[in-house]
């Protein structure tokens, strides 16, 4: 299973290969805003994938077009409710997020 590290918090959950890394964030007790119930219509998921961008999926249509409409999107820009992992160790850096208790 993949580490994930979740950046600002240094917090680190294992996951299976093909979870989401929405779902590892928020099993990680990470409050990570999700509007639009994983769907990519709303882009409040955003977050930069700092280290092991070759192990999670590739950015498919529908993410790229809500990419395209977020300021502040880079190359290490993601979607956490699109972006499935790999079998690598992945850090997140998140983006305005709510901390988790």
């Amino acid at each position: 299973m993949p580490l994930i590290t979740i950046l600002p918090e240094g917090k680190t959950v294992d996951a299976a290969p093909g979870t989401s890394l929405l779902q590892a964030i928020l099993t990680a007790g990470v409050n990570l805003l999700h509007k639009c119930e994983g769907k990519a219509e709303c882009g409040s998921c955003h977050l930069f994938v700092q280290e092991g961008r070759k192990s999670v999926s590739k950015v498919q249509r529908l993410e790229n077009e809500k990419l395209d409409s977020i300021p502040g999107v880079g190359s290490k820009s993601r979607l956490a409710c699109q972006t499935l992992l790999g079998e690598e160790p992945v850090t997140v850096e998140l983006l305005g997020f709510a901390s988790g208790a």
